[in-house]
């Protein structure tokens, strides 16, 4: 048995401050994308519980948003050291659950820690501000009132995270809701449950009060809808497709409610003839191969100059072939399996299609020989790729590196901005000027120079314009985001 998860197999479902077994007894296999094989069982929550989940949130809202900051800032200190403290069994637990590398697991894990207590910080820089009332003429006896705003909580969040990074990611929609004062419903990924249910232990056993988190597992077209249109729900912070985030945005703005929105990218990298070689091939390989290319900021494009375009391609597809793929628990692996055997299929589609159009395949293009189990893929070099390729228009989500090439760097504007995406972008050069002013023109919420696409602060903006987001994470944004800004004025005129 695997450490984290439960004796049976058997996952619960956490719902005021209760383990629960599902009340339908139906649970779904939770499957280890390196072997094919079943690790344990997640509940599946009816619309009921899920319902209940957001009740019991809503029964604690006054009680935890009027807590005061420094014992919630305790709390989530508590919490992150219980995360530090536990790595080992958390990153186990996202390698077998999602196939993700245990080293780079274990990385994860250390986020997930630094997020909480980056959080418990921000509680006190969480105010509002102050204004002059004498400087407006109306209305009238300004001159005798005293102006200011304060940030309340918003409400009810419910946090739906994704498959690529289990833990982090929810930890992101978590951790700064709490901060703020706002309880909490999560529906993590189906595929990864068991790693949500034991952060939910952490923060229990930290002094979370009962019902101010809880955690809800199913399918999203029921669960997940039950939740986004419960009425006491007030934010929905949600990372996945596009697809699904623009039918939460749908559902929930026909209750004027909230959404912070990450979406899909085909986040281009872009190499201009000045590039250093060796550098940028390295930082390319980690832009596209790093957890089998599932991240949405995953380098998907990769614009070459001209120039230098032969010589790329060729020292990535050498860089490919190096690459250890394998088991994402053995310690050397440096691409494990993807998430599920539609993933793969999916692969074989966009390089068939490639090919079709005339695009070269350099490295890679088909699953290893020498893998009879688990869902596994080669890193994949595509040359020549022309532009109306689905591997250009359509978000691979794996470890697919399609190279085109670019006469001049209108053209590689052009292209950059051509896709109704725009998360995030890299520009490598030694021009760093020539690489500001590309930075200036590329439509992204986020721009790179001599770094690879995949770079993310925890503290700082992140998120992506057009079909690639809505609103911000990032500890202080998210928490904005999570709050309402009242104007509170004072007469002293007869005080």
């Amino acid at each position: 048995m695997i450490a984290g998860i439960p004796p049976g197999g058997k996952g619960a479902l956490f719902i005021g401050g209760d383990w629960r077994p599902p009340s339908g007894g139906k649970y779904v296999p939770v499957v280890d994308p390196s072997t094919g094989r079943a690790i344990g069982e997640a509940p599946v929550a009816s619309v009921e519980e899920a319902r209940a989940a957001i009740d019991a949130a809503a029964s604690s809202e006054e009680g935890w948003g009027t807590r005061p900051g420094h014992d919630r800032a305790r709390i989530l200190r508590a919490a992150a050291e219980r995360i530090r403290a536990d790595r080992e069994t958390l990153a186990q637990l996202i390698a077998h659950e999602v196939g993700k590398p245990i080293v780079d697991a274990r990385v994860e894990a250390d986020r997930a820690a630094g997020v909480f207590l980056l959080a418990a910080e921000e509680i006190r820089h969480l105010g509002g501000e102050s204004y002059p009332a004498d400087a407006y003429e109306r209305p009238a006896g300004n001159e005798h009132r005293f102006l200011f705003t304060v940030r309340d909580p918003i409400g009810v969040v419910v946090a739906i995270g994704p498959f690529n990074f289990p833990l982090n990611l929810l930890c992101h929609k978590i951790a700064p809701a709490l901060a703020a004062g706002n309880p909490v419903v999560a529906k993590p990924t189906s595929a990864a449950p068991f790693t949500a249910l034991r952060l939910a232990e952490h923060l229990a056993d930290a002094g979370l009060p009962a019902g101010v988190l809880n955690v809800v597992t199913g399918p999203g077209g029921r669960v997940g809808d039950a939740l986004v249109e419960h009425p006491r729900t007030r934010l929905i912070t949600f990372t996945g497709s596009t697809e699904v985030g623009k039918g939460i945005a749908e559902k929930a703005g026909r209750h004027a409610k909230r959404v912070i929105l990450e979406m899909g990218g085909m986040d281009p990298f872009i190499v201009l003839d000045d590039a250093p070689l060796a550098s940028t091939v390295e930082a390319a390989a980690r832009g596209v191969f790093s957890y089998s290319g599932q991240v949405c900021t995953a380098s998907k494009r990769f614009l070459v100059a001209e120039g230098v375009a032969d010589r790329f391609a060729a020292a990535l597809a050498d860089r490919a072939r190096s690459l250890r793929v394998g088991p994402a628990g053995d310690e050397t692996t440096e691409v494990g399996p993807l998430i599920d055997a539609a993933a793969v299929e999916r692969m074989d589609g966009l390089v068939e299609d490639a090919r079709h159009r005339s695009a070269k395949v350099l490295a890679g293009g088909e699953r290893p020989k020498d893998r009879t189990e688990g869902t596994f893929y080669l890193p994949t070099v595509l040359d020549a790729v022309p532009e109306e390729a689905r591997v250009l228009r359509e978000e691979p989500f794996g470890p697919i590196a399609p190279i085109l090439r670019f006469a001049n760097v209108e053209d590689a504007v052009r292209i950059a901005n051509s896709t109704p995406y725009g998360l995030q972008a890299a520009v490598y050069t030694r021009d760093i000027a020539k690489g500001f002013s590309l930075a200036k023109r590329i439509r992204a919420g986020g721009v790179h120079l001599n770094d690879p696409t995949n770079l993310r602060w925890d503290a700082l903006p992140f998120g992506g314009i057009k079909e690639s987001g809505l609103g911000r994470e990032g500890l202080r944004y998210a928490m904005e985001e999570m709050t309402e800004v009242k104007l509170i004025s004072v007469n002293y005129a007869n005080a």
